[in-house]
């Protein structure tokens, strides 16, 4: 087989990617491990950047995510009881969010891509990627119980943390930068309809708590846990117990809307930073090389700017042989990457409950209240959340 670009992995990354070279006419080859249905349910984010919103409307697949995906103008900071509205619009030059689910939009991606006949491979095993510092990159695995090698000039790597991508990268090439925080969220999916119109985050003495949505019938919702605690611990009645005590407001006007159970899960939280992003022939995008806490809404639209410069390199690349986006891409990206670490930690910090430290509670309380009270505060979290536009380029000096 012989392709331009070989992409492994066929999540939000992966998929968006592909997508934007299809409609240049760049030749792309996506291969996943998981089968369709795996990578069609499996729940992840589910709140877009302004930028995301624009790109996957500017590349034909946004109609389904403005029929259905719910429009936010703001996000509610709940601490001691009281709620305090941060008008992310009215500060942030009138972008918006959109909370319209990672599946959703990965669904919107593979259909697009089936209806063109662009290939497309699921199940695939034993993936291996080969001669990446040359010009000729190849990539092999197994798919439908036959070797396959795949031929292409350059390989994008948006198979996930867990993936082969980045275990391919020289060792001594690579700096990895991560943390570790001392508490998980468990989360859960409920048939309800959302408590509040918008994101409500609460900052509690017994821990975070987080109201989020999918529709107008599924409510999102998350609650801190300890890292090493299991699901098993945490019957229906209990989780609902604990989320009435989080978000309880000290005038008892909010009402916290319960349902059955459709999904749990207990997810540790880290932050993790592989770079460079780039080695020979082999780009890395998302997951593959880096993770943030989920506290700021961060990881799909990081992967999807990873992807957005990606494209536009390889553009340039194959339409007239500029190889300076390319040899650029590491750098512009993690601009990005640094960034929005800096602000899901500063998002996470503040929130988080950090057991057995009274002098950092007293901090993030003061902290809290400075930005409820404070434009300025209240513009810098409204910038990194709808997503920053005005990040610069060129050669990034963080090391």
């Amino acid at each position: 087989m012989r392709t331009q670009v070989a992409i492994i992995g066929a999540g939000p990354a992966g998929l968006t990617l592909g997508r934007l070279l299809e409609r240049e006419g760049i030749e792309a080859v996506i291969l996943e491990a998981r089968s369709r249905d795996y990578v069609e349910h499996r729940i992840r984010a589910g709140v877009l950047e302004q930028g995301t919103v624009d790109l996957l409307t500017d590349a034909g697949v946004g109609d389904r995510m403005h029929r259905e995906g719910l429009v936010h103008h703001g996000i509610e900071l709940r601490f001691d009881g009281v709620g305090h509205r941060i008008p992310l619009s009215d500060l942030a030059g009138g972008r918006v969010i959109v909370v319209y689910g990672q599946t959703e939009v990965v669904k919107d991606l593979i259909a697009a891509r089936i209806d063109t006949g662009a290939p497309l491979l699921f199940e695939v095993s034993d993936v291996s990627l080969h001669d990446v510092e040359t010009d000729r990159p190849t990539v092999r695995f197994t798919h439908d119980g036959a070797d396959q090698e795949l031929q292409c000039d350059v390989i994008a790597g948006c198979d996930g943390f867990h993936g082969v991508s980045r275990r391919t990268m020289r060792e001594d090439r690579l700096r990895i930068f991560e943390r570790e925080y001392p508490f998980a969220w468990l989360g859960i999916l409920a048939e309800a309809p959302p408590s509040s119109e918008e994101l409500v985050y609460t900052r509690h003495e017994r821990g975070f708590a987080l109201a989020s949505l999918r529709s107008p019938e599924l409510a999102r919702l998350y609650i801190q846990v300890h890292p090493d605690e299991s699901l098993d611990e945490w019957p229906d009645e209990r989780i609902w117990e604990e989320m009435r005590t989080r978000f309880a407001t000290r005038d008892g006007d909010w009402q916290l809307n319960e349902g059955p159970v459709l999904d749990r899960l207990i997810a540790p939280m880290r932050s993790f930073v592989a770079e460079p992003m780039r080695h020979g022939r082999l780009f890395l995008a998302g997951d593959a090389s880096h993770i943030v806490p989920p506290t700021g809404a961060k990881g799909l639209n990081l992967a999807i700017a990873d992807v957005r410069v990606l494209a536009e390199a390889l553009v340039d690349f194959y339409r007239g042989g500029d190889t300076a986006g390319l040899d650029a891409y590491s750098d512009t990206c993690l601009r990005r990457v640094w960034r929005a670490q800096h602000f899901s930690w500063w998002m996470t910090s503040m929130l988080h409950v950090a057991e057995g430290d009274a002098f950092g509670a007293q901090l993030m309380r003061s902290q809290l209240d400075y930005v409820v009270r404070s434009e300025a505060a209240a513009t810098t979290l409204a910038e990194n959340y709808v997503g920053l536009t005005n990040i610069p380029t060129g050669a990034y000096s963080g090391r």
